[in-house]
């Protein structure tokens, strides 16, 4: 029993944070190679200091599975203790700058296939305007915005992708509404809608965003045929080429009468196809003053196209 108590406080006071650090960093990051870049070190350093760390537990924490490397029955108990850990530290942190700065930055990831207008609209809404807050956004794919808000640079995501949080339970999700699609044109149609869909080629979301892949299901349920002519990533640059008299664009109809302003006409709409907005953040910012006032912001108004805050733009 004595020796078992000294092992314990040998492990216990001798073990080195920076190397339970960098195990953690190879474990989120998939491989050495990518976490010796994330930690400005050499994949030689981070390979010793892990082994130092399996000398200190008495055990390997990682295996080699073919060309791949995953974490041993002992890397995976090890990792949730550290996971915690280290989350737990870049919550006081955060917790420490919210007291203390005068000027919080609130780093936002916004989807590239979201609506760019609806997306300002619900971020107005919840930065102050006395100045308290500084807002940076950077735009990107799904996938791209889910990776840096795991690695704690940004504080909060909007997205139309709800599904990939799910995996992990240290992001959290919040529906924040839903509207029905529209279909504009520059030019008019002898059909009715949605036959007149085939008289005009159509520019549409990419089919890797949920918008693209519902209009495709839809497509085909209501057979009709239709000719593509470009699908996009980016909603400002598919109704851009609408603008130019390129063919027919699709848009939440929320906008409705701001399209029509621009001498477009409208042809139709379904609710058979939905555009979803999630806002998607770290369990740990949910003490952050912009995502509390998010939280508790009602958006119907704004999804049943009634936006008060049209009139502040």
């Amino acid at each position: 029993m004595k020796a078992k108590t000294e092992v314990n406080h040998v492990l216990t006071t001798h073990l080195n944070y920076n190397h339970l650090y960098y195990f953690w960093m190879v474990h989120k990051k998939g491989s050495v190679a990518k976490a010796a870049q994330a930690l400005c070190l050499t994949p030689q350093t981070v390979t010793g200091q892990i082994r130092v760390l399996e000398e200190r537990l008495k055990g390997c924490l990682f295996k080699r599975v073919g060309r791949s490397l995953e974490p041993t029955e002992l890397g995976e108990l090890v990792f949730r203790y550290a996971d915690k850990m280290f989350s737990l530290s870049y919550e006081m942190l955060d917790r420490l700058n919210y007291q203390k700065e005068d000027n919080i930055l609130f780093e936002v990831g916004i989807a590239d296939a979201l609506s760019k207008a609806l997306a300002s609209r619900v971020l107005l809404s919840v930065v102050p305007s006395d100045g308290s807050m500084r807002l940076a956004c950077f735009e990107s794919t799904h996938e791209s915005l889910m990776e840096r808000l795991r690695e704690h640079k940004l504080d909060m995501i909007l997205s139309d992708c709800a599904g990939e949080s799910l995996k992990y339970p240290e992001i959290l999700s919040k529906k924040l509404g839903e509207c029905g699609i529209g279909f504009f044109s520059s030019e008019r149609y002898s059909k009715p809608f949605p036959a007149c869909l085939e008289q005009a080629k159509l520019l549409i979301p990419g089919k890797r965003t949920s918008l693209g892949q519902q209009l495709h299901h839809w497509f085909d349920e209501n057979n009709l045929n239709v000719t593509i002519l470009g699908e996009f990533d980016d909603a400002a640059m598919m109704k851009a080429f609408g603008y130019f008299k390129q063919g027919i664009f699709v848009a939440p109809s929320i906008y409705k009468q701001d399209i029509l302003a621009h001498g477009i006409s409208f042809l139709g709409e379904t609710l058979d196809i939905k555009e979803v907005y999630h806002v998607m953040f770290a369990e740990r910012m949910i003490q952050h003053p912009a995502v509390k006032r998010l939280l508790a912001t009602d958006f119907s108004d704004l999804f049943a196209g009634k936006d008060s805050q049209v009139e502040l733009l």
